[in-house]
């Protein structure tokens, strides 16, 4: 049997980026200082990708800002982050084959596109993760994911002069139409991949208890993560996987914590997953297990790579 399990190939590629494995961390969980990234280098996940950083420093929103029950997770964290230059400095020290995605996550058109022109100077970022999906940020009045505008004036833009392997973070959406229209203006441009989906925004969980909210900021409203976004999350995969251009890749994020459930997003059309919630409460073990446990998976059903499933959900 282990012989078996050894043959499985759970590999994959987002484009000409190789991945040894098709599980990654989700940007904002465990990668923001030196010794979080440290591990993930060192660990079994198929990728690195950092924190989303701002182009200083930030502490983010007031604690408690992060709170987890049974099926899910409430933050707002606020976008805590050592900055750019921790980063670019990181990564111009630490030598690894391991492909490194640098999230990124500007307050305005003009931050993102600085932020892009100075991480384009590094030789050994893979790919940008442009994040276009935080919900919490208390003095931002919208989440740029559901700006059309915003997102065609930003490609618009950004490819006049970068070079790096880009891709968009997108927040969930709860209608096709809104799919479609995103889609449209993102097939116009050379993305290569879209992650989806960030946190469900604007979520409240209360401690009856206590009567009380659980976070601090936003009078206890925070994103929504967690087992329980997992329809969310794979219903987008599917969507985008419709209506974007076939050359353009999916990561999958949102309520995986095991195996099977990293089969789902596969079978929706993702290529690669993000770990988020599962990764803060389990910390970086997750990725053997989850590792093993899609192998097994795999062994019951006859498949022997990933490719075999990939995008093939069926329709009554």
């Amino acid at each position: 049997m282990k012989e078996i399990i050894n043959k499985i190939d759970i590999s994959t590629k987002i484009k000409n980026i190789k991945l040894s494995s098709c599980i990654m961390n989700a940007s904002g969980a465990l990668c923001s200082t030196e010794k979080e990234l440290s591990d993930l280098l060192d660990s079994s996940s198929g990728a690195l990708v950092t924190k989303s950083c701002t182009s200083d420093l930030r502490n983010g929103n007031p604690k408690p800002r992060y709170f987890e029950w049974n099926v899910g997770s409430i933050n707002s964290m606020g976008l805590p982050n050592l900055g750019i230059d921790f980063y670019i400095n990181f990564l111009k020290r630490k030598k690894t084959n391991k492909p490194v995605f640098l999230s990124i996550s500007g307050f305005s058109l003009k931050e993102n596109l600085y932020l892009i022109k100075k991480a384009n100077l590094i030789e050994n970022i893979s790919a940008l993760e442009i994040n276009f999906s935080c919900p919490n940020i208390l003095n931002r009045k919208k989440i740029f994911g559901y700006d059309s505008l915003y997102v065609y004036k930003f490609l618009k833009n950004v490819f006049k002069f970068n070079k790096k392997p880009l891709g968009i973070k997108l927040p969930p959406y709860f209608n096709e139409i809104h799919i479609k229209n995103i889609s449209s203006i993102i097939n116009r441009y050379p993305v290569m991949f879209v992650t989806c989906v960030n946190s469900i925004p604007n979520g409240l969980y209360i401690n009856s208890d206590t009567e009380s909210v659980v976070i601090r900021p936003n009078n206890g409203f925070g994103g929504i993560g967690g087992e329980i976004i997992k329809p969310f999350g794979l219903a987008n995969v599917s969507k985008f996987f419709s209506f974007l251009r076939k050359d353009i890749y999916i990561i999958g994020c949102g309520g995986i914590s095991s195996g099977k459930d990293i089969f789902d997003y596969i079978l929706c059309g993702a290529s690669a997953v993000q770990i988020g919630t599962q990764f803060i409460k389990e910390g970086i073990s997750v990725f053997d297990r989850l590792k093993k446990e899609l192998k097994n998976f795999l062994k019951k059903k006859n498949y022997f790579s990933i490719k075999n499933f990939f995008g093939n959900l069926k329709k009554f």
